[in-house]
Formats: structure tokens, sequence, C-alpha cells
């Protein structure tokens, strides 16, 4: 319930915080925050996200994670997130392949839906860790600013548990290169440490100065379910699609 509860309060805020705020030209978040949008770039195109974050506990996480678009029958978004962690002073490396399809597009006024799944891996002994289904929705209020839904699930094969996981998110471009995202995410389910099912919450200002570069700064709280605080500083390398087809900032998606 605290998760939910969480959620419909944060929705508040942000509706509380629209009613303040004006219109421009938005760009999406993705990288290092964790409630998706449903847009998915052109065909063709790729992007390698990084991001290093480090926790108040002294938790600590590298990740990687190449993505492209591909059309085998309709466009496809194939990711592989890589992440090396250090948790309760243990170490350990993942990888998590995923796969995103856009169902609806996006428009000013209209909600768009996607749909994501995957899971991940211990990258030394091939264990199946986790498997994970997603559906992200994206109501856009202008050019310059865009509501992001996330409701899904979650089997932790670990403790074989299962998690209903929800997210709520907000950009909104105040400059030409400058975006602000806030957002609060996380799990609903049994679980004998109490942090996991808390919400959690990232703010942070993404930078992009080119169509190709940006750098994002962000704070967060209980990011991995272990209550502790986190700063995070992420890049993203962007390779366009192929000559002919145009880029999405050129037409007016987020």
């Amino acid at each position: 319930m605290g998760l939910w509860a969480g959620c419909i309060r944060t929705a508040a805020a942000t509706a509380a915080i629209l009613a303040l705020l004006s219109a421009g030209e938005a760009r999406a978040a993705n990288g290092a925050y964790a409630v998706d949008a449903a847009d998915i770039s052109e065909v063709g195109s790729c992007k390698v996200e990084s991001w290093m974050s480090a926790a108040t506990n002294t938790d600590f996480s590298a990740v990687a994670n190449p993505s492209c678009v591909v059309n085998p029958f309709k466009p496809v978004e194939l990711s592989l997130l890589t992440t090396r962690a250090k948790s309760d002073g243990e170490w350990s490396t993942t990888i998590a392949p995923k796969a995103k399809m856009n169902i609806v597009p996006t428009g000013i006024g209209k909600f768009g839906f996607s749909f994501y799944a995957g899971g991940a891996f211990d990258a030394l002994t091939g264990e199946n860790l986790t498997a994970f289904a997603v559906i992200p929705a994206t109501f856009r209020l202008s050019e310059t600013m865009r509501i992001n839904l996330n409701g899904g699930w979650l089997w932790d094969r670990g403790v074989d548990r299962h998690y209903l996981t929800c997210g709520i998110g907000f950009d909104w471009k105040f400059t030409d290169t400058l975006q602000w995202t806030i957002e609060a995410f996380g799990q609903a389910g049994a679980s004998d440490i109490p942090s996991v099912v808390r919400p959690r919450f990232q703010t942070g200002v993404r930078y992009r100065p080119n169509e190709i570069f940006s750098v994002d700064l962000i704070y967060g709280h209980n990011i991995t379910g272990e209550n502790a605080s986190w700063i995070t500083l992420g890049t993203t390398i962007r390779f366009p699609a192929p000559e002919g087809k145009p880029a999405r900032a050129r037409t007016g998606h987020l």
C-alpha cells in the first residue's frame, strides 16, 4: 500500500507543479532514470548510455547500456544493460537484455503506450536473477512537458517472489539545453526487508548541448531498496539513424 500511496501523492504533486510551468521542446529522459517513456528511437539509430552511482552506505554501481532499434516486423528497441555493483561489501556483475516495442504513438494531449520485457542474469554463473515486464504510458502536455506512467510485474528468482511495479515521472525541458526530471517508483509485494517495498525517488537535470551527447546529474533515495541516498552521474552518446530517416527531435516527438 505504501508504494501505491506514494505514487498517488507524487501524481498530486506533479499536477500542482504543472499548473505553475510553461512550454518549448522536450527530449526523453531514459538513461539512469527508472520511469520509462512510451517512445522509442528511429529504426537504425543506436545509443550508449552509461552512468556511475554512489550511495551514502558505500554501495556503488557502474552501468553500460548499449541499445539499437531494429525492424524485424515492427520497430523494436533492443538493449543490453551491464552492471558492476557493490552491495553490503559484495561485488557482482549482471547482464539484463531487454526488448521494447511502441504500441500507440505519443502525441500532445493524448496517451501513447509501449511494452517491454526482459530479465537479469549473473554474468559469472549464468544464473537467471529476475524477469520483468512493463507497460510504459506517456501523456505529452506540450512540446516541453510530459508525464510518464509505468505499471508492470517483477519476479525476483533469488527469493522466488513476485511484485507489482509502478512509477510516475515528469519531464520538463525548461531551456534549449536543460531538462528537469522528477520520478517516484517501486514495487508492491511481500518482503522480509521493509525498504524493498518502500517508494523510491529520483530527481535530476540533463544537459544536452546537441543531438549526439547529453550528461545527467541525479539525486535519489532508496534506489535499490536499501534506504540510502544516491548521487548518479550519467552520459548518453547517440548514433543517429541512416541519412534519410529524420530524427525525433526534428519531427516534434519527445
